[in-house]
Formats: C-alpha cells, structure tokens, sequence
C-alpha cells in the first residue's frame, strides 16, 4: 500500500466511551458487506497481541459504524483476503 498521502486514522468509541484511534489499512468488499482492517496506533510492535483487527461495516439510523466479528471462520476468510491485498501492494 502506498504511504504517498499518509496514513489514514480514525477514531472510533467503544461502548464505555473509550476512544482508540486505529489505523485504516485497507477496506474489502465481501459478499455484499464491507470490512476494515485496521492497527492500533498506540501498541508496541513488540507486543504479542499487536496485529491486524476486522471489523464490519454496518449501518445504524443512517451512520456507518464499525462492529466486531464474532465467527472464527469469516474471520480467518477475511484475514487472507487482506494478507493477500497488503503483500501484492508491498511487492508493487
């Protein structure tokens, strides 16, 4: 992926309204609905829990809001689709 324009942050609020600003990676289409994949800005890299988060695009009262993803086998679906979009965007 290019770094040409920066990277893209965005903020998003759990229920407890806790803000986390995340990096947008890339964004999928996938059987009709849309994921991001996004890191967390404020992790250090040498953390075994740092890595890519999917989340789902839904819409609520007119809003896009992003939303977890609970089924283990979508998850694993939609983790390779990335992985094969970043890679093929770092060998260009």
């Amino acid at each position: 992926m290019s770094d040409e324009f920066g990277s893209d942050l965005i903020t998003i609020s759990d229920e407890s309204g806790n803000d986390f600003v995340l990096e947008h990676v890339d964004t999928i289409e996938h059987e009709g609905v849309f994921y991001m994949a996004v890191l967390p800005t404020d992790i250090d890299e040498d953390d075994e829990n740092y890595g890519l988060s999917i989340l789902r695009v839904v819409s609520e009262d007119g809003e896009d809001v992003l939303d977890t993803i609970d089924d283990e086998e979508l998850l694993d679906e939609l983790y390779e689709k990335f992985m094969i979009r970043i890679l093929d965007d770092e060998e260009e």
